[in-house]
C-alpha cells in the first residue's frame, strides 16, 4: 500500500497536508478542485475508511493515522458549518 499525502486549502485560505496510507484518496478527489465542505467530509470519511481497513486486512488492525486524519479533517470543518458555500480545494498528491 503506498502511503499518500493530499494537499488542501480550506475556506479561510489555510492549507494542510493531509495523510492517508494508501492512495484510494486519488480515487475519491481531484486536483485543482473545489469541493463542498460537506462532500470533501464525506469523501474524506469514505477513503481514509477504507484505507485504514485495508491496512486492517494487511495488519489485523486499522490505521490509526489515518483515522486520526480524518478526525483531524472533521474537527476543521466544523469551524466552517456556519458559513454558507464554504469550499476545499484539494492542490496537490504528494508521494
Amino acid at each position: 500500500m503506498p502511503e499518500s499525502r493530499f494537499k488542501v486549502r480550506w475556506p479561510d485560505g489555510s492549507e494542510a497536508i493531509c495523510y492517508s496510507p494508501s492512495s484510494i484518496v486519488k480515487s475519491y478527489f481531484e486536483l485543482d478542485r473545489d469541493y463542498e465542505l460537506a462532500d470533501f467530509v464525506t469523501r474524506s470519511q469514505t477513503a481514509l475508511n477504507i484505507a485504514s481497513d485495508r491496512v486492517r486486512a494487511k495488519y489485523g488492525r486499522g490505521c490509526g493515522l489515518a483515522l486520526g486524519q480524518l478526525a483531524q479533517i472533521e474537527a476543521k470543518a466544523l469551524e466552517f458549518n456556519s458559513q454558507p458555500q464554504s469550499l476545499v480545494r484539494v492542490l496537490e498528491f504528494i508521494e
